[in-house]
């Protein structure tokens, strides 16, 4: 008798604690970083403060790769310091784009920095005259075989003018350490968006499914944002480029340049795709790849994404009869939210499809 009771008591004791166990609530929370804007959502069953954590990581992040911090470890040596001695940020950020330099077959190029500058897309004013010599001139300053990270943890340069700009793989990176910082504090259901990239781990636990991100269309303002399509992300980052916004006009040739710069040629003419908008394992290999897709034009950035294991892709371009068109490979058209009614239409490229 006094067993039965005693295993009564046990019970009653073990559903107690159940039920005073809190379901995980999600919180949302917001900032600024890297120049811009980001929003967290998460799970949690118990009240945190992430604020100071978030804010170390970030700090951490500008001081080793931002070219907008005159005091940054990319800063000095871009002015010309060689005695720097490099962190673990920027040591994973120089590695990282060593891979995705000899991946992406030379198109991603964080030595681009002085074309960048030339053009009116950096932190100096461009250059009047743009011309054939020229660009051989500062082409003598490209290339990431020109640079090696050295075994005491300094950077040494094949030439003292090479200029570093990590802008687009540091974001991805910084995003990448928000969310190793998020789950190091237990949590493993959230969405980090930052400057519309997006890195997504778990899912959205009251809805019972992925968390869901949208793709912003071409033509959408900054006041008023629209999107394209909106896609299932579970376990994998989004990142996005376009030329749609960001380009100069030249006041005296009335040449536009847009952001995206070849590294192979140097120049910064629009290609076919408008925007690239990549699936990727990791935040900073789909920002990267997404920069390197804009610049290597529409058949090269399709090949590549076909050879990939475990990148997807959404492309936007304008066809040689002058008219906007949409490709997309086939695992990236299996996570988009299928509207009811508004299935999208299979063209004749099976791997994709058009609009």
């Amino acid at each position: 008798m006094m067993k039965k009771l005693l295993l009564a008591m046990v019970a009653i004791a073990f559903f107690a604690c159940k039920e005073e166990k809190k379901s995980p609530e999600l919180t949302a929370m917001q900032g600024n970083a890297f120049g811009t804007t980001y929003s967290i959502q998460y799970f949690t069953d118990t009240k945190m403060d992430l604020e100071k954590g978030i804010d170390s990581v970030i700090h951490a992040v500008n001081k080793s790769v931002s070219t907008y911090m005159p005091n940054s470890d990319i800063s000095k040596i871009n002015q010309g310091d060689s005695t720097v001695v490099v962190d673990a940020i920027f040591k994973k950020v120089f590695k990282l784009s060593g891979w995705m330099h000899r991946d992406s077959e030379g198109y991603f190029d964080p030595t681009i920095g002085v074309l960048r500058n030339a053009y009116g897309f950096g932190d100096e004013k461009p250059l009047k005259k743009i011309d054939s010599l020229t660009l051989d001139s500062l082409m003598n300053y490209v290339g990431f075989e020109k640079v090696e990270l050295t075994k005491a943890g300094t950077i040494r340069k094949a030439n003292p003018n090479i200029y570093f700009d990590f802008n687009a793989i540091a974001k991805g990176y910084g995003i990448d350490l928000l969310g190793e910082y998020l789950e190091s504090q237990g949590i493993s259901n959230y969405l980090i968006e930052l400057g519309g990239e997006l890195r997504a781990k778990g899912s959205h636990i009251e809805k019972e499914q992925p968390w869901i991100a949208g793709i912003e269309s071409v033509d959408s303002h900054l006041e008023h944002r629209s999107y394209d399509k909106k896609i299932y992300l579970k376990d994998m980052s989004m990142a996005s480029s376009g030329n749609y916004r960001k380009f100069r006009i030249d006041s005296a040739t009335g040449k536009k340049y847009v952001h995206t710069i070849n590294p192979l040629t140097g120049k910064a003419e629009q290609l076919s795709i408008t925007s690239a908008t990549v699936i990727a394992p990791t935040c900073a290999e789909a920002d990267a790849y997404a920069t390197a897709f804009m610049a290597m034009g529409l058949s090269n950035a399709k090949r590549l994404v076909k050879e990939s294991v475990d990148i997807e892709a959404y492309f936007t371009y304008i066809n040689p009869r002058g008219e906007a068109q949409s490709f997309m490979s086939g695992g990236f058209f299996g996570l988009v939210v299928k509207e009811e009614g508004s299935e999208p239409k299979q063209n004749h490229d099976h791997h994709g499809h058009q609009h």
